[in-house]
Formats: C-alpha cells, sequence, structure tokens
C-alpha cells in the first residue's frame, strides 16, 4: 500500500498518523495514506512482485539472490494479477495509466490510460476485466484484458475494490461514506449497502459476507449482501487493515489506536493479541499459519502463530514496512517499505 495525495482525505490523514494520543508522543514519519494493493504473487512464474513508487517500477523478486526492476509510469500506487493471464497491472497515478506486465517475460506489454489519476485496483479473472478508480472523480476505470481497450463508469470515486467473481459483482469502498456500493459491470447499475457507520477503510469477502472496517470505531461490519443485513463485530480502537483466512474463516483485524490485533473464529472466542504500536498493514500465509502485521511508524513487523493466536517474533530496525509480501512456495517473506530502501527480506531464525 503506497501514498496517496494528501489533499484526497485531511481528515483520514489526521485521523491515521496524528490520533490524539499519539501525536504528543514523538514525531511520527510521515508520507501519506496507505494503499492496500503493493503486491502480487504469480503462481506460474513463482516471483513476487513489488511496487516501488519513488522509482517507477515495479520489482520482481524470483528469490533474495534475483531481483529485476520493471520500468513502468510514473509513481506506481497498486499492483493486480490475473493469474490466467499472467498478465500484472500496475497503477500509476501520476501519468494517469495502467502498465501492463507479462509475468512470463517480465515486460511491459501495454500502457493504457484512464479517466483520471488512478489509485485503488482489482482483477477479475472470470470475466478478464481489471477495474480501477479514480481519485478526484466519480470514474471507474474498466480495461478489457483480451484486448486492452478501455471504459468508463460513472459509479463514484473509490479507495479499495473488491471482486466477487461467483455473483458476479464488483464492491466499492469509500472513506468518506457509510454505505458500499455494489456495481454489475455487465450493466453498469449500481446501489448502496449500508455498512453500519461511516469512514470505512478495510474490505475483505468471506462466505459469501462482505466485512468492512469502521476506523473510526471499535467495529468491524458483517453485511450480507443478498439481504442488505448487517451485523457488527467489537474489535479493538481504530480497527483499520482486514485480513481473511479462506481455509478457516478466520478474520482478523489490525487496530491502530490499541497496538493489537482481533482474531474472530467460528471456533473459538474472539481474542486480541499485542502486536506493535500503530498497525496498518496484514499479510497473511495461510499454509504457515503466519500473520505477519506492519507498523510503519515503528519500523517493525510483528509475526503472530495463527494457530495459537500468539506472538512469535518482531523485526525491529525496519524502513517504515507498511505491508509483507511472501511467496506461498518459500514462505520467504519481505516488508515492503516506505523508505529509502524499496523492500527488505525478513529473514528467518
Amino acid at each position: 500500500m503506497l501514498r496517496r495525495s494528501l489533499q484526497v482525505s485531511a481528515e483520514m490523514f489526521l485521523l491515521l498518523f496524528c490520533a490524539a494520543s499519539l501525536c504528543a508522543s514523538a514525531e511520527p514519519r510521515v508520507t501519506g495514506l496507505i494503499n492496500r494493493d503493493a503486491a502480487v504473487y504469480s503462481r506460474s512464474t513463482g516471483k513476487i512482485y513489488l511496487v516501488d513508487s519513488a522509482h517507477g517500477s515495479v520489482i520482481a523478486v524470483s528469490s533474495p539472490e534475483h531481483i529485476l526492476p520493471i520500468k513502468v509510469g510514473g509513481e506506481p500506487m497498486a499492483i493486480a494479477i490475473n493469474q490466467k493471464t499472467d498478465r500484472i497491472y500496475v497503477v500509476n497515478a501520476a501519468d494517469r495509466s495502467v502498465s501492463i506486465i507479462d509475468s512470463r517475460t517480465d515486460t511491459v506489454v501495454a500502457t493504457v490510460p484512464t479517466a483520471a489519476r488512478p489509485y485503488a485496483i482489482a482483477v477479475d479473472e472470470v470475466s478478464n476485466k481489471v477495474f480501477v478508480s479514480n481519485t478526484f472523480s466519480n470514474m471507474l476505470t474498466v480495461v478489457d484484458g483480451a484486448s486492452n481497450s478501455t471504459s468508463n463508469l460513472r459509479t463514484g470515486s473509490a479507495d479499495a475494490i473488491l471482486v466477487d467473481p461467483e455473483r458476479q459483482k464488483v464492491y466499492l469502498l469509500g472513506y468518506e461514506t457509510d454505505s458500499i456500493t455494489e456495481l454489475d459491470p455487465n450493466t453498469g447499475a449500481t446501489r448502496k449497502l449500508a455498512a453500519g457507520d461511516m469512514h470505512l477503510w478495510g474490505m475483505v469477502r468471506s462466505e459469501g459476507l462482505l466485512y468492512v472496517s469502521h476506523v473510526q470505531g471499535s467495529s468491524i461490519a458483517a453485511i450480507d449482501p443478498l439481504t442488505s443485513k448487517i451485523q457488527n463485530l467489537p474489535t479493538g480502537s481504530m480497527p483499520c487493515a482486514i485480513a481473511v483466512n479462506s481455509k478457516t474463516g478466520e478474520i482478523y483485524v489490525a487496530n491502530y489506536a490499541d497496538g493489537t490485533v482481533t482474531i474472530l473464529s467460528k471456533e473459538r472466542k474472539p481474542s486480541s493479541v499485542r502486536v506493535s504500536a500503530q498497525p496498518q498493514g496484514l499479510a497473511l500465509d495461510e499454509d504457515a499459519g503466519l500473520l505477519y502485521v506492519a507498523s510503519p511508524q515503528q519500523n517493525t513487523v510483528t509475526v503472530i502463530d495463527t494457530r495459537t493466536a500468539q506472538t512469535l517474533r518482531t523485526f525491529h530496525d525496519l524502513d517504515h514496512p507498511y505491508a509483507v509480501a511472501f511467496s506461498p512456495a518459500t514462505h520467504q517473506a519481505y516488508a515492503i517499505n516506505e523508505g529509502e530502501s524499496p523492500f527488505t527480506r525478513l529473514k528467518p531464525r
């Protein structure tokens, strides 16, 4: 998740970086808001692809010893992959474009325009379409993966995008609202789903439900898109990032103000795990049973054993890590940084 213009939401900036109890402490390193789409993993090549916004590149990581920067457009902000076509899509905020990379050759094969300054991105592998939100615009850019042609839909702005390929719906989250926009990409029709509170941040899908965090409160909403019913689930204070375990159904929530992660499970009572202060990024390695929690202001990544709900270790002295990427094949993890170094290998013990 990378930087976004502070003009977009000054309120969100102050909320995440200057909570009253935190501003009195040592001055944090402030660079901007955090974009959740920082890295992808290619199943066919076994490579991790990381956004390097400062250098206008995407970094392909085959192993700690084999690293290839791929030049894209100006200020790349987010990345997504279609595992069926081996195409990677990179949002270039400064250029108002999307770069398309062939992961088999690690080359840019096309660059297509967006309606305005792009920000969030998501891929529908079933329809082979890519959805890109645009800051300061109510237009959603749709890229046809077969032809690389683009079109635009008037949906309203979005800070996060989630695709439900089974129902052929796209969900758009905006921080400054109390609802989720549901889009039918086949017809362009939209409708609003109440989300239970204002100021939404994280969004995941599990077993037919949408889970959305209320970043100014202490809960996440479980929304049934079919019935529009909402159930609020308690968390710590200022829940932001959310991750879901597709095998167990467990939900993990990073609580910014508490310095905790809430674990919501059908099999056991909700629990809370202490991590470094101001956690903002989550990455779940399901097969290894590891949850990585990034705290950029503390220069740390905390590792939680999801099977025992216990902290295993904390990596210190990193370079403002805001996200974590890992290889499901080797389980090697990398912290993605806001600092001078684009990423840091998290070496196992």
